[in-house]
């Protein structure tokens, strides 16, 4: 197709910029997703407290509006900047930046309820023997609690994976050169809006399907017996 030919460079930069935006943003959400289920189990009522108003903020804000937030709310209200200013790529770097950090703490939320879930499903039993060894709260979760919880919400993580996937696409509002800021480029210079469409709508088919099939497979290949 003479569309798919004129556009393919541009199309690869765009879905690799995807990927990059998908996996630099799991990352960040896994990490901060973990430590708001620690919290959300914790002990201490404060740690609890900021644990579940952090997700009932978060979930419940619109993910488009946590991107314009960290663009013209951290950047160009408060100058806070997340690239070296005197780069000549600074605004570039800074838009991507700025977009990981939203779908980090938008995603969050979402990887701590499930791994929250995942927690629930550990046996009371399995706690208390480690407290009874002389194991400190973040040692009982680290050591005992969260392996047992990852491995029964692999799949589940892997549906929060492809809807991150999905959501990369919002970065486009802030100018950050992904598949859909592409896509509405090739449908404004051209007039076959299906085949422009049903392109995007392939590629990330062959971004998602992958991750649904391998997160499955290591679901029930690492699910923990009961």
């Amino acid at each position: 197709m003479d569309i798919l030919s004129e556009y393919w460079d541009q199309l690869i930069s765009a879905f690799w910029m995807t990927i990059k935006l998908t996996a630099l943003s799991a990352v960040g959400a896994l990490v901060l997703g973990t430590i708001l289920a620690a919290m959300r189990v914790s002990p201490i009522p404060v740690a609890r407290w900021i644990g579940t108003a952090y997700v009932t903020i978060f979930r419940n804000t619109p993910l488009t509006l946590i991107i314009i937030f960290c663009s013209f709310g951290l950047y160009q209200t408060m100058g806070v900047s997340l690239a070296p200013e005197n780069s000549p790529t600074f605004l570039v770097d800074n838009n991507i930046r700025l977009a990981i950090l939203g779908l980090s703490v938008y995603t969050a939320a979402f990887v701590c309820e499930s791994l929250r879930a995942g927690i629930n499903t550990v046996h009371v039993g399995q706690a208390e023997a480690g407290r009874s060894l002389g194991l400190t709260f973040a040692q009982n979760l680290r050591l005992i609690v969260l392996p047992q919880a990852f491995r029964s919400v692999i799949a589940p993580l892997g549906s929060v994976l492809i809807a991150l996937t999905k959501n990369s696409t919002i970065a486009s509002v802030i100018g950050v050169a992904e598949a859909s800021l592409l896509m509405k480029t090739m449908i404004e210079s051209e007039a076959a809006i299906f085949v422009v469409g049903g392109i995007f709508a392939l590629g990330f088919v062959i971004l998602t399907l992958p991750m649904g099939l391998l997160f499955g497979y290591l679901g029930k290949r690492l699910e923990v017996a009961r």
